[in-house]
């Protein structure tokens, strides 16, 4: 009996979790995809994947995966240069990689990516959305790419102030965006309905009320607006732009499933997430998504949140938001033809702002210093490039950080009874410090006799092993006592020298080492 009551508590709370869910994620299905340049249905059928699909699958049992804001900015670029099919063509690749990356068991290793990086290419992602959305929110064409919409904001400010109908329908973007970051101060009871679905009905009732002449939802149908990709379409990807936006996606979604799988992990005492099978779980997803030719999918954070948040207690409840979707869009979808598009713009204006770290900046500035420059830059980059470079350039730098910071090299330089002079060297021998050691070698009297030693070096990578045999050979050239050198004794660099007097006999002219 216990059992059984047990069992159906697990069941009203996994049903209540997946009613609250698919509220939070309509909005944003459809949200995502007018923002995306492609029907707003096609929002509603990754929403659908992720939750029917996906949900079945073994992985993370908690998390809810769909169209992500965080991809909003890739998939506008890639329908806007290669068209619609294409991108059904580049997601369903991208999930085939995702599968083979899971099957390899390469899942855990994208948790080593630096999260410095993983911010400031949502933060970079974060100000596009944002930059981009505030033109949608005046029912305007938004310029292509990061520098011209920063750079049309006082035009656009022009626009709104000399047109009625752009100031009408900023109003009521604005108005979205008040409700959203007034909605965690209201009761707890008024809170029972998300904010996102409860800013986007109250505009639509105030458009609606007031017979507002904004720009509304296109609506197609959702079988009309599935579309697989041809075989034509899967042609392009032989081009270097396709390629780089698959390997985009495959990347981007990936990290950001499995990063989201980490922070609702610390949010539950339930199973942990297989991190090898989650990733070819959202490579099903996608493979499924691409094969419709619908959007891109990953894990969301505000989704899977809200599951946890409402007592989710099994994949059910993700499952059963996936119904929730296909049932709106089958029995309702002219539902979604009254929605005001100055209104979604609102919503992912709003998510745009939460993708930038703000109030995180500055203890990370404090504390981490490195790692707050790498994370402005990254979104620097992400927001005049373009993602993927932006996103190299972040990860470039933080392998040059994370080089930099663990080559820690001392030099002590000591003098024995005799003149001898006896120079140590500690830490972590790399070219990154070679112009260091090699200015404080060289200014070594060249008429005394040098012992260096190199016995607590952990590391001599080649550039610096070479550099230190020759600047050796050049001071014996000076016709004093050879230079001893004491070799590391770690394994790994014990092919070292032990003395340079051997170099320069075995070398015989003493120009160039030959030990290995």
């Amino acid at each position: 009996m216990f059992s059984l009551l047990k069992d159906r508590e697990v069941l009203r709370r996994d049903i209540l979790a997946s009613l609250v869910v698919f509220l939070v994620a309509l909005p944003l299905c459809v949200g995502v995809a007018v923002a995306s340049g492609v029907p707003a249905e096609l929002g509603l059928v990754t929403g659908i994947v992720g939750g029917i699909v996906v949900g079945v699958l073994p992985g993370s049992s908690l998390q809810v995966s769909g169209p992500a804001a965080g991809l909003t900015v890739l998939v506008y670029e890639a329908v806007k240069e290669f068209g619609l099919g294409v991108l059904g063509a580049i997601v369903l690749v991208s999930g085939l990689l995702q599968l083979a990356l899971g099957a390899f068991g390469l899942g855990r290793w994208f948790r080593a990516i630096s999260v410095a990086v993983v911010q400031g290419m949502l933060a970079g992602i974060g100000l596009v959305l944002v930059l981009g959305q505030v033109y949608a929110m005046a029912d305007t064409a938004q310029p292509s790419g990061g520098i011209p919409k920063l750079t049309g904001l006082p035009g656009l400010a022009g626009e709104i102030f000399s047109n009625g109908t752009a100031l009408t329908a900023f109003l009521v973007g604005a108005g979205t965006v008040a409700v959203l970051v007034l909605w965690p101060r209201l009761p707890a009871k008024v809170r029972v309905v998300p904010g996102p679905l409860a800013a986007v009905a109250l505009a639509t009732g105030v458009t609606l009320l007031f017979d507002l002449p904004i720009a509304k939802v296109e609506v197609q149908g959702l079988l009309e607006s599935v579309s697989p990709p041809g075989l034509d379409d899967f042609g392009q990807l032989a081009g270097v732009a396709a390629l780089g936006t698959v390997l985009a996606f495959t990347l981007i979604a990936s990290a950001e499933s499995l990063f989201s799988a980490a922070a609702i992990d610390r949010m539950h005492d339930g199973p942990r997430t297989d991190y090898n099978k989650e990733l070819m779980a959202q490579g099903v997803g996608n493979t499924v998504c691409g094969a419709l030719g619908a959007l891109p999918m990953t894990a969301v954070i505000v989704r899977s949140a809200a599951n946890v948040q409402a007592g989710a207690r099994t994949s059910l409840s993700r499952v059963l938001h996936g119904v929730w979707l296909l049932l709106f869009a089958a029995l309702l979808p002219a539902a979604i033809g009254v929605i005001p598009l100055a209104a979604l713009a609102g919503v992912l204006v709003h998510a745009g702002c939460k993708l930038v770290p703000v109030r995180e900046l500055a203890p990370l500035w404090r504390e981490h210093r490195g790692e707050a420059v790498i994370l402005a830059i990254t979104a620097i980059a992400v927001l005049v490039t373009n993602l993927f470079e932006g996103v190299v350039l972040g990860l470039l730098l933080a392998v040059v950080k994370t080089a930099w910071e663990i080559s820690h090299l001392h030099v002590d330089v000591r003098e024995l009874t005799g003149g001898r002079l006896v120079v140590s060297v500690t830490g972590n021998a790399t070219f990154l410090r070679l112009p260091r050691i090699m200015e404080q070698l060289e200014a070594l009297p060249k008429d005394r006799p040098i012992e260096l030693d190199l016995s607590d070096l952990r590391h001599v990578d080649h550039a610096c092993r070479i550099a230190l045999e020759n600047w050796a050979l050049r001071h014996n050239d000076a016709e004093t006592e050879p230079v001893r050198m004491l070799p590391p004794t770690a394994p790994a660099t014990a092919t070292a020298p032990t003395t340079a007097a051997s170099v320069a006999g075995e070398n015989g002219s003493g120009r160039g080492p030959t030990a290995g």
